[in-house]
C-alpha cells in the first residue's frame, strides 16, 4: 500500500531530536534505528570514520493521523552540509515501480540535484529529486514492486 512521509535530516543530533518527538507525540519507533556503521560501504568507498558509524542512518517514527516521519544524520566526512532546501523532503512510496517512474520523471523536469532511480542495497528502488519550486522529493518502492 503506498503512503507518503515526511523525511528530516539533521547534523549528528537525529538520535535526539527523535528521542523528543517520541515523547511529544507519545510514540515508539516504528522499526529499530539503523545507524550507518550497520550498513556495509558501496564498493570503492572509503570507510566511514569511527565517529560517525554510530550515526542514524535511518529512523521511523508515526506522529498523528498515520503520518511517519523518518530522519537520518548527514555525515561530514561526505561533504554532507545542512541548509534550508535539504532539510525536509516528501517521501513517496508508491505501489508500482510504473508509478515511481512517472511520478519521478514529472517532478524531475525542470528540476535539480537528481539522483536517478536505482536498486539500493536495503532493498528498495529509490532516488530523489529537487523540483522546479525547491521542493526535494524522494522514491522508495520495494524492489520487487512490478
Amino acid at each position: 500500500m503506498s503512503r507518503v512521509s515526511t523525511y528530516l535530516n539533521f547534523m549528528g543530533n537525529t538520535e535526539e531530536a527523535f528521542t523528543f518527538y517520541a515523547s511529544v507525540f507519545g510514540t515508539e519507533f516504528s522499526v529499530p534505528i539503523n545507524r550507518f556503521g550497520d550498513m556495509p560501504p558501496p564498493p570503492g568507498a572509503p570507510e566511514l570514520p569511527e565517529h560517525e558509524r554510530s550515526k542514524v542512518l535511518h529512523v521511523e517514527l508515526p506522529i498523528l493521523a498515520g503520518h511517519v516521519i523518518m530522519g537520518t544524520d548527514m555525515l561530514e566526512s561526505m561533504g554532507h552540509e545542512l541548509r534550508v532546501g535539504n532539510n525536509s523532503t516528501l517521501n513517496l512510496e508508491p505501489d508500482t515501480r510504473g508509478e515511481t517512474e512517472r511520478l519521478f520523471a514529472a517532478l524531475s523536469e525542470g528540476g535539480s540535484d537528481t539522483v536517478g532511480l536505482d536498486l539500493m542495497p536495503w532493498g528498495s528502488y529509490w532516488g530523489v529529486t529537487l523540483d522546479k519550486f525547491g521542493v526535494r522529493w524522494m522514491f522508495n518502492v520495494s524492489a520487487e514492486a512490478d
